[in-house]
């Protein structure tokens, strides 16, 4: 039996986007009715969730809850959301719904430990992602040692992440590529891409190719084609 998916989306409009394509495109399918049902739910009403957690602004999870709740009357079976930084607030959605909500980061810091056993990795994300913790603590939970950018390369990552939220997608990354170098100058191996819009980012640009990127969208989206019951193309 077949599951449907259901996608709290919005944390931005085309990073779900970016995920709805990467479930078609990662789907084993010869028609249509192999591709998983899938309900989103774009809301663009939910706030800022970098500014909640660094200046206390308004909070997200209201509407987070208002997703996840109408997705689970909409039918869906189990819930997957792209947004990392959003995930502060896994535990409060996932109690807000009686249906099972794949846990994004968990899922990315698995496979670094499958695929990247005794590897420091690099962290790109919001800054808001980086001060919570949301990857930091699982991340030390498995063991696994992990660097961030320096302040001045943070702000280039955050400067392209908000970039691509505008629509601007005509950027220079030369300040990015250098915050990829910073991390590949402390070590890391392996990076991980830490938020949606960078995951939109690596299909857009030629990222320097120096470390393995572990793009934790692609790896949710394989993940919820799995949960689906559909098949998937490896």
């Amino acid at each position: 039996m077949k599951k449907t998916i259901g996608i709290i989306g919005g944390m931005g409009p085309l990073a779900t986007v970016k995920l709805f394509e990467k479930i078609v495109l990662y789907t084993r399918a010869d028609v249509d009715q192999d591709h998983p049902h899938t309900i989103i739910d774009s809301n663009t009403r939910i706030p800022d969730r970098t500014r909640y957690i660094l200046q206390g602004g308004e909070s997200p999870l209201v509407e987070l809850k208002k997703s996840a709740v109408r997705l689970q009357e909409a039918g869906s079976d189990f819930l997957v959301m792209p947004c990392n930084t959003a995930h502060y607030f896994y535990d409060e959605i996932r109690d807000s719904v009686d249906i099972p909500f794949i846990d994004m980061i968990r899922e990315t810091v698995n496979t670094i430990k499958k695929d990247f056993p005794d590897t420091k990795v690099g962290l790109l994300s919001t800054t808001g992602t980086i001060s919570s913790g949301v990857y930091g603590n699982e991340l030390n939970k498995q063991g696994i040692e992990y660097v961030t950018p320096s302040e001045a390369h943070q702000d280039a990552v955050m400067e392209l992440i908000y970039n691509i939220k505008m629509g601007k997608l005509d950027n220079d990354l030369t300040a990015f590529r250098s915050a990829i170098g910073d991390l590949e100058a402390q070590g890391a191996k392996a990076v991980i891409m830490g938020c949606t819009e960078l995951s939109v980012a690596n299909d857009l640009y030629n990222l320097p190719n120096v470390v393995n990127y572990v793009d934790a969208l692609q790896v949710l989206a394989k993940e919820a084609i799995i949960q689906s019951g559909c098949d998937i193309n490896t």
